[in-house]
C-alpha cells in the first residue's frame, strides 16, 4: 500500500482490516477527479476526490472529505473496507449492530414495564420516607 499521512497504528489497523477482508490492493482501481464543496480555489484547481473501485465486487467508494488527496485516498480505503465488510457479513455488522441498539434504546415501554418502573420507584419513595426523621421536638 501508499504511504498515507496518517498514525502508523492507523495504517496498519486498515492494512490488516484489508487483509482479512481479502481486499487486494491489486484489485482496486483508483482515479482521481475534482473535488466540489467547500475547499476554496485549492479543490477547484486539483484533484483531490479520490474514487475506488473494487473489481471483483463492483463495489465504488467516492471519498472528498478532505483537502489533501492522500489522506482522501486513505480514508476511501477505509470506506471501502466497510462496504465489503457490510456486504461479507450482512447479518452482524458493525454498523447494523448500532443501529440495532439505538432502535432497542427508542423503543417504548410495555404496559407491565412501565407498571413495573413505577411501583419500584413508589416502593423506593416510600423507603426514603421511613428514614427521614418527621417529629422534632423543640
Amino acid at each position: 500500500m501508499p504511504d498515507f499521512p496518517v498514525s502508523e497504528q492507523k495504517y496498519e489497523t486498515l492494512k490488516k482490516r484489508m487483509q482479512d477482508l481479502g481486499l487486494r490492493e491489486q484489485d482496486i482501481k483508483e482515479s482521481f477527479i475534482r473535488s466540489s464543496g467547500p475547499g476554496g480555489q485549492h479543490v477547484n484547481k486539483t484533484s483531490t476526490c479520490v474514487v475506488l473501485r473494487h473489481g471483483p465486487t463492483g463495489l465504488e467508494v467516492r471519498c472528498q472529505r478532505e483537502r489533501s488527496q492522500s489522506l482522501n485516498r486513505f480514508l476511501a480505503r477505509r470506506q471501502l473496507a466497510d462496504k465489503l465488510d457490510q456486504l461479507l457479513n450482512k447479518a452482524r455488522s458493525e454498523a447494523e449492530q448500532k443501529r440495532e441498539k439505538v432502535r432497542r434504546q427508542k423503543r417504548r415501554r410495555s404496559r407491565r414495564a412501565k407498571e413495573k418502573m413505577l411501583e419500584d420507584k413508589r416502593h423506593q419513595s416510600a423507603k426514603k420516607q421511613l428514614r427521614s426523621f418527621h417529629g422534632k421536638d423543640e
